[in-house]
């Protein structure tokens, strides 16, 4: 088939934003009458989840501080919900387990998600904490611990199979994909992209959609955006010269047990945990103290090969975001995987929640893992148009779970604004409507 040189929508990417962008692009083109799934082309320059979201935790979670986000993750875990055979996803519930300086947050977390009708339980105090989750885990060892908010919904997915899912249903609607076709620049005429120029060829477009996820800074700079911008803080003063993006280096792996090592009481498949805990963390290996600092972890059953696959803490990458090498991505790079330092803290650390998981670091599955995410300066997701008809999807490495951002974009360009997504503006780093700030120790809760 001849490579096209017109699409009325081009979307760059074929992660979870681009090809839910696409797929609902088609429904919502077609039930208005105003075209069909023809009209879209899809390009990655490698393969479909071939980038961040091909390696994500997989986790779908509510549990956040800020109200817009938590809206809009409900919105996405009810497109989760919608299909979960297709998207593979398990939804198994998730729980975040927290110390006492993050109470008062977690429990405005559950009043709100009450207030939005999802369903949540709070349990309060260190002892009644304690008897909650021995109930579900008898071997239940974590110390530091004073709230449990379990959310009912949620879970976690296979992440390539929820990609190619969603490639299957975008084709399905006569969507396009094609990969191994890398963008090389913008053509750009009276203020709008007129077309997208490939190596492959320039394909002349109506309108473009970028969800790179974490190449968003190369075509941020192909879109002649600023690299700093200015941000009114909450002292009502404008802080000129911020960076746009910034690197941070993920921290995830694998322990490699049998996969019904971490079932529950009743023998059902187990929740994804998230711990946030103050009490001292001491190696499993050696009985050092590895840190005396608040700490935080989250597990789960592997999908790909059994096990239990989680992560900890991210950590900024200190080089110029300009000097960052993106590429090779993920396990391919060799300077963004994590190494023993992680495996030892991380280890431990599951030992410190469970008894079950003592004397296991040795199975921890030494291969290559992690990867890095590029964030905006609030940690928070980007959603907006620029050059008059370029839609920036910048997730701020949110990504793989707000799956229905996707289907958001889609109703915008369809023509109906999204109350949604409109608290991720740019403009609200200009205007100082920023998004308050949990103390969790990740940056994205």
């Amino acid at each position: 088939m001849a490579f096209p040189e017109h699409s009325k929508f081009v979307v760059i990417g074929a992660g979870v934003h681009g090809l839910s962008t696409a797929y609902h692009l088609a429904l919502a083109l077609n039930s208005r009458g105003q075209g069909t799934g023809a009209d879209i082309l899809v390009i990655d320059k490698t393969s479909i989840a071939a980038g961040a979201s091909g390696i994500a935790c997989g986790v779908v979670r509510n549990n956040y501080y800020q109200p817009a986000m938590r809206e809009l993750m409900a919105h996405s875990v009810s497109v989760w919900d919608s299909d979960p055979e297709a998207f593979s996803y398990h939804p198994v519930g998730y729980m975040q387990i927290s110390h006492e300086s993050m109470h008062e947050d977690i429990e405005t977390i559950y009043d709100e998600q009450q207030a939005i009708g999802y369903p949540s339980t709070f349990i309060e105090g260190a002892a009644a904490s304690d008897t909650y989750m021995k109930g579900l885990f008898p071997d239940w060892q974590a110390q530091g611990v004073t709230s449990v908010l379990h959310e009912q919904k949620g879970g976690y997915a296979n992440n390539t199979r929820a990609m190619y899912g969603l490639a299957g249903k975008a084709e399905a609607e006569g969507v396009r994909i094609l990969t191994g076709v890398e963008v090389k620049s913008f053509r750009i005429s009276g203020g709008a992209i007129a077309a997208v120029e490939t190596d492959r060829g320039a394909v002349l477009t109506d309108c473009v959609v970028v969800a790179a996820g974490p190449w968003i800074r190369s075509f941020w700079q192909m879109l002649d955006l600023p690299k700093t911008i200015p941000i009114k803080g909450a002292d009502g003063e404008i802080h000129s010269e911020i960076p746009m993006w910034t690197y941070w280096s993920l921290q995830e792996g694998t322990l490699g047990v049998d996969p019904d090592f971490q079932k529950t009481a009743d023998g059902k498949p187990p929740p994804v945990i998230h711990v946030d805990t103050d009490a001292p963390l001491v190696s499993d290996v050696d009985g050092s103290l590895i840190t005396d600092k608040p700490w935080g972890i989250y597990y789960k059953p592997d999908f790909n090969f059994g096990g239990i696959q989680g992560g900890a803490m991210p950590y900024v990458v200190e080089t110029a975001p300009d000097k960052v090498a993106v590429d090779p991505y993920g396990v391919d790079s060799p300077d963004f995987v994590v190494g023993d330092d992680f495996a030892h803290m991380w280890c431990s650390a599951l030992a410190h929640c469970q008894k079950r998981f003592e004397g296991q670091t040795p199975r921890y599955k030494k291969e290559p893992s992690g990867g890095i995410g590029c964030f905006t300066p609030d940690s928070f997701p980007v959603f907006d148009m620029f050059r008059e008809n370029c839609y920036v999807i910048a997730d701020s490495n949110h990504g793989f779970k707000m799956i229905g951002v996707g289907k958001l974009v889609a109703e915008e360009l369809a023509g109906d604004p999204s109350k949604l997504l409109e608290p991720f503006r740019l403009s609200r780093f200009r205007e100082g409507k920023l998004h308050p700030v949990s103390k969790s120790p990740f940056p994205w809760s």
